[in-house]
């Protein structure tokens, strides 16, 4: 983190010894990593509390694990959010008073200090790419070289305390899946905020009547949503039974995204002038257009958390298809089980498409930018289940090895297994969301450069496209290497 900052400083800031941008980088990079650490401090307490209370009853260990997630969810975007406030209002109201003297700002200023800004995001999506890659190499490495070594090598029970790699693998459930994914989608949470600000500092309607802080409300009014679901699982709904567990899970993404709609309206009508444009574009834009483009982001993203609930849960007949292949051998059970992963994607990509030219075409990049801060508008509680899934997945190990009843660790094994459905779920999201920050970065570029398009038929975009298709392919390769030799030195260290 200190060499980005140190390279930021030297080629993006105009003058040495400026912070304008570096201050904001490491800003972000700070809160990815402490809402990171509080995760896991709360995720290894919680663990052992679900632990106890499957003991006692299936509602109170969901209860625990749920809540467990919660405080992941709230913390990384509340963290995100005041952060945010904050470095708006400090560059408002100080940075350009000390520069100039006086409160008279000049729009070229507002552009300048929203850029400033974005490096806020770019600081929070780098520590997501070493706690994303890092924390998923570790993840894997530790549960192939765990289970490996103790239900094929050594013909132990899942989690047993014989297999010294069990302890490796629970802690990597906590530093992939928490410390990890809560970065990942930090990072896509801060960009696509500061994406949507820099183009709203082209449009003189929103700058004049402080609507460049729209994408900040509907931040705002996530949380609040958060809230008033979550307190439904917890209060409205006993998880006494194995089938309510998943159902608790699923109502969540059901009712926060029906809360988030007429939220996502009112803010639009409150906060967005009657019509407004952008630098370089005739057509005027409305709230009502906002207000469609982050509805179908969040409706994008409930599409996809659906599809994957679909193709992972035991409910279902993919994975009941899946585990019949498994009967006759390895073979049909690899080859089925990539072609389930490759049908998947289908439904993902087709209302990735439909969201991305329908709020084009509503408003053009700024649309794009909205759609994606609808998607991840209820990251609160995408977050608290994507949180659960490691929290009762440990609590199933500790009961294992702490040799209690039997119907202590079968709890457990209901809420880990619809824990592994729901850390899918959150996979899910962080991809969905992660193509729409993307496209809404290149927007923001695109605005502020004033460039009108890019031909790739001609030969070096041509070659750039090329490269960009395999670029995925070989740092695939790379991870799914360091998981295969991570393992294999964990299996000798573990077999020694």
């Amino acid at each position: 983190m200190v060499i980005f900052a140190v390279i930021i400083s030297l080629t993006v800031e105009k003058e040495v010894g400026q912070f304008l941008t570096t201050g904001p980088f490491i800003l972000g990079a700070a809160t990815s990593i402490l809402s990171g650490y509080i995760g896991m401090q709360i995720a290894v307490r919680a663990n052992v509390r679900t632990a106890k209370e499957a003991c006692g009853s299936l509602n109170g260990a969901f209860n625990v694990a749920f809540r467990g997630g919660l405080v992941l969810g709230f913390v990384l975007v509340g963290l995100a959010l005041l952060n945010l406030v904050l470095l708006v209002a400090f560059y408002k109201n100080q940075l350009y008073f000390l520069r100039r003297g006086n409160h008279n700002t000049t729009w070229t200023d507002w552009q300048e200090f929203f850029e400033c800004i974005a490096g806020y995001g770019l600081g929070g999506s780098t520590v997501a790419l070493f706690g994303r890659v890092g924390g998923g190499i570790y993840t894997k490495a530790a549960d192939v070289g765990a289970d490996l070594v103790g239900k094929v090598v050594a013909g132990l029970d899942e989690d047993s305390i014989m297999n010294p790699g069990v302890i490796a693998d629970n802690v990597g459930d906590n530093v992939g899946d928490i410390a990890g994914m809560g970065s990942d989608l930090f990072g896509s949470f801060a960009e696509s905020t500061c994406a949507c600000m820099v183009i709203s500092a082209t449009s003189s309607q929103l700058m004049n009547n402080g609507a460049y802080l729209y994408p900040l409300v509907i931040s705002a009014f996530g949380i609040i949503v958060g809230f008033l679901t979550s307190f439904l699982s917890t209060h409205l709904m006993d998880v006494d039974e194995a089938s309510k567990v998943e159902k608790s899970l699923k109502y969540q993404l059901i009712g926060s995204t029906v809360l988030m709609t007429p939220a996502l309206y009112l803010a639009a009508i409150y906060t967005l002038p009657a019509s407004f444009t952008f630098a370089g574009q005739s057509r005027a834009v409305t709230p009502m257009y906002a207000f469609a483009c982050t509805a179908l982001g969040l409706w994008s993203g409930l599409c996809i958390g659906f599809l994957t609930e679909y193709y992972t849960s035991s409910t279902y007949a993919p994975v009941r298809k899946l585990a019949n292949a498994a009967s006759t051998g390895a073979a049909p059970n690899i080859i089925i089980g990539l072609s389930l992963g490759y049908r998947s994607t289908m439904v993902p990509v087709i209302s990735l498409a439909v969201t991305i030219y329908v709020s084009f075409m509503l408003a053009n990049m700024y649309g794009i930018a909205l759609a994606a801060l609808g998607m991840l508008s209820t990251l609160t509680t995408a977050l608290t289940i994507d949180g659960y899934g490691p929290i009762s997945d440990n609590a199933g190990g500790i009961v294992e090895m702490s040799n209690v009843s039997e119907v202590a660790r079968e709890r457990t094994d209901t809420l880990d297994a619809a824990g592994n459905t729901t850390a899918a779920i959150g996979k899910g999201f962080a991809i969905g969301s992660a193509c729409l920050v993307a496209l809404a970065l290149f927007g923001a570029f695109v605005t502020r450069t004033k460039e009108t398009g890019v031909d790739i038929l001609k030969p070096l975009e041509f070659a750039g496209l090329m490269i960009g298709a395999m670029l995925p392919y070989y740092f695939s390769a790379m991870t799914m290497e360091a998981v295969g030799d991570a393992a294999q030195l964990m299996i000798i260290e573990i077999k020694r």
